[in-house]
């Protein structure tokens, strides 16, 4: 019955396949490398050299407010940085932590446990469309496959062996998230946690990784400072010379330069003051659409004039 409803609400979405074999040079490094990887993988939008430089959110389905917000913040701080962000579409975090690197213009993965055109859940067609457009969806399963239950810790392992580190926010005591992070510490890949209420169901399973020794991740800087050296060294070039930022607004000037701030930078502010603005509000008013807002109000954080409290509302720091 459980196969059967799941097999029924995905959706099929047409567009162009792509198979990489394990031994062709665009097959992502980091996954060839371990024992059990796919011979073959389906993709569906663009696998780039960049996205070795790459970190896995998963967590719950069943995510409260408290997981989503940090999940989509953390995603888009990172992708943000350059760094592409790999989940797995399901419902809850993995959703919030593709939606945080895309409102960024950063690059995220998704790795499906069906065929790359079967989109499950349903609701989340448009947002697989989103991610072929700056990303992948990635597959070992062939074309048509129905997402199977006993399909997705085979696509859990994937999520690992793509990943340089694995980050979860918020997993119950059963939880397939915690599948992921076993199998990442088991290919010598970083584990990290984000912490949650103690007397939450939907914490117990991250809090318990770190009690076992998971680090702590309360920011983005955690989570780089995790990475192995090379790739640490990786992610500060691309802050210090901005092609990191390029990622998340077209060539536009890196925070700190000195350069003049463009014109959308300087009209979301204006819209900015002591009280708390919703993001759509800021949109609405400036007239520059949701891409615009979303890479000003980035800089802005990163420039300390701007912060971003709960519900995606920002206010104006000090008179700059």
């Amino acid at each position: 019955m459980i196969h059967e409803r799941i097999h029924d609400d995905a959706v099929r979405s047409g567009g162009a396949t792509r198979v990489l074999a394990r031994g062709d040079a665009a097959y992502p490094a980091h996954l060839r490398a371990i024992p059990t990887a796919p011979e073959e993988l389906h993709v569906r939008g663009e696998l780039i050299e960049g996205d070795a430089l790459a970190v896995a959110v998963v967590g719950s389905r069943r995510a409260t407010p408290y997981g989503l917000e940090v999940a989509e913040t953390l995603a888009a701080d990172l992708a943000a940085r350059g760094v592409t962000i790999v989940s797995g579409l399901a419902r809850g975090i993995d959703t919030a932590a593709h939606r945080g690197a895309l409102r960024v213009g950063g690059r995220t993965i998704a790795v499906l446990g069906s065929g790359v055109d079967v989109v499950y859940p349903p609701e989340n067609a448009r947002l697989a469309e989103e991610i072929v457009a700056r990303g992948a969806l990635v597959s070992q399963f062939a074309p048509g496959t129905p997402p199977m239950p006993h399909h997705f810790p085979t696509r859990n392992a994937v999520i690992a062996g793509l990943s340089l580190a694995v980050v979860v926010v918020e997993a119950a005591e059963r939880s397939g998230s915690l599948i992921t992070a076993r199998l990442a510490a088991e290919l010598g890949r970083e584990v990290l946690a984000t912490p949650g209420r103690v007397t939450a169901a939907e914490s117990r399973g991250a809090n318990r990784l770190i009690q076992d020794g998971a680090a702590l991740a309360l920011g983005w800087e955690d989570v780089v400072g995790a990475l192995p050296e090379q790739w640490k060294a990786c992610i500060d070039t691309r802050e210090t010379i901005g092609a990191g930022r390029a990622a998340a607004g077209a060539g536009r000037p890196a925070a700190g330069t000195g350069d003049r701030p463009s014109a959308a930078t300087r009209r979301v502010l204006s819209l900015l003051g002591e009280d708390p603005v919703e993001i759509d509000l800021v949109i609405e008013r400036s007239g520059l659409g949701a891409g615009p807002v979303s890479a000003a109000l980035l800089d802005l954080e990163l420039e300390g004039r701007v912060r971003q409290i709960e519900g995606k509302r920002f206010v104006r720091v000090g008179r700059g």
